[in-house]
């Protein structure tokens, strides 16, 4: 039998990560690196507050954009981090998770065959929403010798007359890349000049470790033209809540809006109650679970020094994203080699673009005594692979006649 399937979807690749989780849940005594998931339960007064909703039999419908007493919080974080002001009734929208924000966003800023830039090593979803909205992607390629931070250059050199949206993914996933003030105010002249829009992804704005994260919605003259992208999942530990939300113009909220209305209602109405005690109570929760996330960087990066592999030192999120190229193995080649010898999985860094050939994805969102087995066990492999490369043989021209 023939099946209805959509071609654009067809041609969309599986997710790069699953691969390597599916092997590992299956082999004894692995050990995941590969997760980007907090470690830690969601703090008990959040559940709490969940557990008192259902109790309360608050289980119906909320408006299509959320609770008002959510949007309110959500507008008063924004305000007290980053001294911008949203209207909680006009230019915020609850979504199920960062991701839907994500593709909503894009599907109610797109027409066909607008260009949208996506800088790479960056999430996996960014290109597939792109191309469901109807979008050509246009790639940047970030580079190692700029920390994996998109520069006002390669902006401007990747701008047609056709681009529209500039996704800026900071702080990033898989690098762990940040990008500081003044990095934005030179993309954000190029962008202001060139008239674009931006979607910025700010999952991870609570987990810096160099200072605290600055947005470009912050930037003069940027907030009318950026769409603010930013959850629950990765600040709270509440990833299986699905809770993000969006920010920005009320005429794109608007459209967002209606797409959520139709194909999703709303988001789930005992994670919005959750969320409310997160942003009214939650500030020392995630300032615990940065301060662990940060003293375990500090081992990886300690530890990648002493072990003689090159990584340069993220500032954001939960991950390293560690330079293998010396191996002459493909990321690929590599995280499938370390699975199986040493029982470690980790993410190939082209699970991410083509930019992320020759890296590895290492999450730190694991407890020390996994992080240390899991980098013992990458030490001894690195050594071994090491040990072969010196004592492989020349190749020799057959002499036989």
């Amino acid at each position: 039998m023939k099946y209805p399937i959509c071609e654009k979807v067809q041609n969309i690749k599986p997710s790069g990560i699953r691969k390597f989780f599916d092997i590992v849940s299956e082999m004894k005594d692995a050990i995941s690196l590969g997760v980007g998931e907090p470690d830690f339960e969601t703090p008990w007064h959040i559940r709490d507050e969940g557990i008192f909703a259902l109790e309360k039999g608050k289980t119906f419908y909320t408006s299509n954009a959320g609770l008002k007493d959510l949007r309110k919080e959500i507008t008063n974080y924004i305000s007290r981090t980053q001294k911008i002001n949203y209207d909680p009734m006009k230019e915020v929208i609850v979504t199920v998770g960062g991701s839907e924000a994500i593709d909503i966003g894009l599907r109610a800023m797109i027409n066909a065959g607008d260009e949208v830039i996506i800088p790479q090593p960056s999430y996996v979803s960014y290109e597939p929403c792109a191309i469901l909205a109807g979008a050509k992607p246009v790639i940047i390629n970030l580079k190692a010798e700029n920390d994996f931070r998109l520069t006002a250059e390669e902006l401007e050199q990747a701008i047609t007359d056709k681009t529209k949206v500039l996704i800026l993914p900071y702080p990033n996933n898989p690098t762990g890349a940040i990008m500081e003030k003044s990095d934005l105010e030179k993309i954000a002249k190029v962008i202001i000049e060139k008239g674009i829009f931006v979607m910025s992804d700010e999952i991870y704005s609570e987990l810096t470790y160099n200072g605290e994260h600055v947005s470009i919605a912050s930037i003069d003259g940027m907030q009318e033209r950026t769409l603010l992208i930013n959850g629950f999942s990765k600040a709270y530990a509440m990833t299986g809540w699905r809770l993000g939300y969006a920010c920005g113009p009320e005429p794109i909220i608007k459209q967002m809006t209606k797409i959520h209305q139709f194909a999703i209602m709303c988001a789930p109405t005992t994670s919005q109650y959750a969320a409310i005690e997160a942003l009214k109570n939650g500030d020392n929760d995630v300032k615990e679970m940065r301060q662990a996330y940060n003293q375990r960087r500090r081992y990886l990066m300690k530890r990648f020094k002493d072990i003689g592999l090159e990584c340069f030192e993220p500032f954001g999120a939960f991950y390293v994203f560690p330079c293998i190229k010396e191996f002459g193995m493909t990321s690929e080649e590599f995280a499938t080699r370390f699975l199986r010898e040493e029982k470690v999985a980790a993410v190939p860094g082209t699970a991410f673009g083509q930019s992320g050939e020759g890296f590895l994805r290492i999450s730190y969102a694991y407890s020390m005594e996994n992080l240390k087995e899991a980098i013992n066990r990458l030490e001894n492999f690195v050594k071994k692979l090491r040990k072969q490369k010196n004592t492989a043989l020349p190749n020799t021209t057959n002499t036989f006649k």
